[in-house]
């Protein structure tokens, strides 16, 4: 019986070892056998404003730069309140809705906590 760890990507039970590494063949993964498993799904996103505040789910900001809207001739102007934010991951940090425009996407180097 092999007492080499499961694959960290596919879970599969038929890792080995080459030299320093271990491999997978099933999915082709490579991982070094010194570390542990990663810890990624551990760790928290912190999220902080244009001032340094820390944001959470269901804050309300107050947008701090005119935004153009892609794909319309909207701006979401200097001063405008989002309530009820949700933390995202990806290129933008913030999934809301604002009125008069609808939902959106923002960066949180643009809002500033209300």
């Amino acid at each position: 019986m092999s007492t080499l760890p499961a694959c960290p990507q596919c879970q599969s039970a038929y890792t080995y070892e080459d030299g320093s590494q271990l491999v997978c063949p099933e999915c082709g993964h490579e991982w070094s056998a010194q570390d542990p498993a990663p810890a990624a799904a551990d760790e928290v996103r912190v999220v902080r404003d244009a001032v340094g505040n820390l944001l959470q789910d269901g804050d309300t900001v107050t947008v701090i730069k005119d935004l153009k809207v892609k794909g319309s001739s909207l701006v979401v102007k200097v001063g405008t309140k989002v309530k009820n934010i949700r933390l995202a991951d990806g290129d933008h940090d913030i999934d809301c809705k604002i009125d008069g425009v609808g939902a959106m996407g923002l960066k949180s180097e643009f809002v500033k906590k209300a």
